[in-house]
């Protein structure tokens, strides 16, 4: 297993980030906040695999590009950036060693914490 980190889609939560379409949320509400299975397909099934990785700061290059199991540490709902993901995200990539994701979730928080 390879996880590295998906520079696109540290552009997308950046752009997001920059037009404002963010979900201020604290800590812990992830659970109840990222989307489930049906609505991962549904997504998949409207815009693809490509669009939808673009949703996940982590990406495993050893698997294939088709499939879920290619990409991790997702940070929103489709719509909208969830802060309370990228505090998920900092905190389970640092436990896990995957200091790239880390570092990269923690400049999305000092970005989304500047206001």
């Amino acid at each position: 297993m390879t996880i590295k980190l998906n520079t696109e889609a540290l552009r997308h939560a950046r752009r997001l980030i920059k037009d404002a379409t963010i979900a201020r949320d604290t800590r812990g509400d992830w659970s109840e906040h990222a989307p489930d299975t049906d609505q991962e397909n549904a997504f998949i099934d409207r815009h693809g695999y490509t669009e939808y990785g673009t949703w996940h700061l982590g990406e495993d290059t050893e698997k294939p590009h088709d499939t879920k199991a290619r990409y991790s540490f997702p940070f929103g709902d489709f719509r909208r950036l969830h802060r309370c993901a990228i505090l998920a995200i900092e905190s389970r990539a640092a436990q896990n060693n995957h200091d790239d994701i880390a570092k990269a979730a923690k400049s999305l928080l000092d970005e989304l914490d500047k206001d």
